[in-house]
């Protein structure tokens, strides 16, 4: 008898369990709350599917982190099924992928667009060539310690039952896609920790003053580095209604959310030392802003956190507006809601997980993708943990 696998969600890691396992010769089952399956994916490719990163595979694995995060553990996972492993899976499907100049990988534009759908659709494809049933509209409610699983379709609670299990639910980043979190409460009544789901690649909230919003809101902050504690990150940033967005906020999350009183510092110039911007303010007297403006060619936005910005000034000589150009603390409130984020931090605990990443607490259930504790930035990073994860938690949920 072929094995019997039951894969909850349908999200990049649960399809790609099921691909491993059906290539395997498994029967599979993917359950989705959703009507149809890949949805967050289908999100993740609204501004170009941006399915992993080609960069030298060592700095590429440093890019993770969460709590207590196994690292050979991880990293071996990640290896098995890396970023070239990746692009090849694509090209399988017929889908040719590039490299962007910074270093993003997407698939090739099809009529001058980058879209997720054409991949999408022939991996459902492939996967119903190989057998694999889809059972939508159908959402967990319970596991049994048998591996007895109840989801609610409709009005009704129908069970299944399987030879291993493997959960895949995603963290509680855009909930519209299913991706609600609400399976942290279903493992807590087997004792199994989490840990708590917070926002991660989001956006900060500021409490800007009313002038600021008035001359820069949707402004962007261009060519900066953002600092947080020791970690530091060039990019853009823009200043919106509720704060502030951008690349580099979402690399320094993780050391944003462990300060008490979470700040920025940014470097405006950060190719210029603060002599270089003084000599070329030259014997400036006054009026200094509009001066800088001009002579440090200052984004309007700038100019604006330069005039506005509460306790700063009045400016009384180029040097003390060259530190503040170079030093320019921006004290954050707290993170967007994580309904609003790109991902998620937080997740199953690694102490409840084995090596084959299935539930010590529940034997023949394994765990993939973002339900797990860790993170890492935008740039092809998630898609390409949540497709490693899967391909491991789908070979081991073979074995018997």
């Amino acid at each position: 008898m072929p094995r019997d696998i039951g894969i909850v969600g349908g999200g990049p890691a649960g399809l790609r369990a099921a691909e491993v396992a059906a290539s395997e010769g498994a029967r599979v089952t993917v359950y989705d709350a959703m009507p149809s399956v890949g949805r967050k994916f289908l999100v993740a490719g609204r501004s170009g599917l941006n399915l992993t990163h080609d960069e030298d595979w060592k700095q590429f694995l440093d890019r993770y982190q969460g709590g207590d995060i196994p690292v050979q553990l991880w990293r071996e996972i990640l290896s098995a099924f890396d970023n070239q492993q990746l692009r090849q899976w694509a090209a399988e499907l017929g889908i040719e992928t590039f490299v962007a100049s910074s270093g993003k990988v997407f698939p090739k534009p099809v009529n001058g667009m980058i879209k997720a759908a054409p991949l999408l659709r022939r991996w459902v494809e492939r996967l119903r060539d190989l057998k694999v049933e889809f059972r939508t509209r159908h959402r967990w409610i319970s596991i049994d310690t048998d591996l007895t699983a109840s989801f609610q379709t409709g009005s009704e609670i129908v069970t299944s039952k399987h030879d291993a299990m493997i959960l895949a639910l995603g963290g509680a980043s855009w909930p519209e896609t299913g991706s609600t979190g609400n399976w942290v409460s279903i493992l807590e009544e087997h004792h199994i920790a989490a840990t708590p789901l917070a926002p991660a690649n989001c956006g900060w909230e500021v409490d800007w003053p009313p002038p600021i919003l008035e001359e820069a809101e949707g402004l962007p902050l261009k060519n900066l580095e953002v600092h947080a504690t020791s970690a530091r990150r060039k990019g853009e940033l823009v200043i919106t209604r509720y704060g502030l967005e951008g690349s580099p906020l979402y690399h320094l999350g993780p050391d944003l959310r462990k300060m008490e009183s979470p700040e920025i510092q940014i470097d405006f110039k950060p190719g210029q030392s603060v002599e270089d911007l003084v000599r070329r303010l030259g014997q400036v007297k006054r009026n200094f802003v509009r001066e800088a403006r001009r002579r440090w060619n200052l984004d309007p936005a700038v100019a604006s956190l330069l005039k506005h910005l509460p306790d700063r000034g009045p400016w009384r000589s180029a040097e003390q507006l060259a530190q503040e150009v170079k030093h320019c603390r921006i004290s954050l409130t707290h993170p967007r809601p994580i309904a609003e984020a790109i991902s998620s931090a937080g997740g199953v605990s690694w102490e409840e997980l084995d090596e084959n990443l299935m539930l010590r607490r529940l034997p023949g259930v394994y765990v993939a993708g973002e339900m797990i504790d860790w993170e890492a930035p935008t740039g092809g990073y998630l898609l390409q943990a949540c497709f490693a994860t899967g391909t491991h938690a789908g070979k081991a949920a073979m074995e018997e």
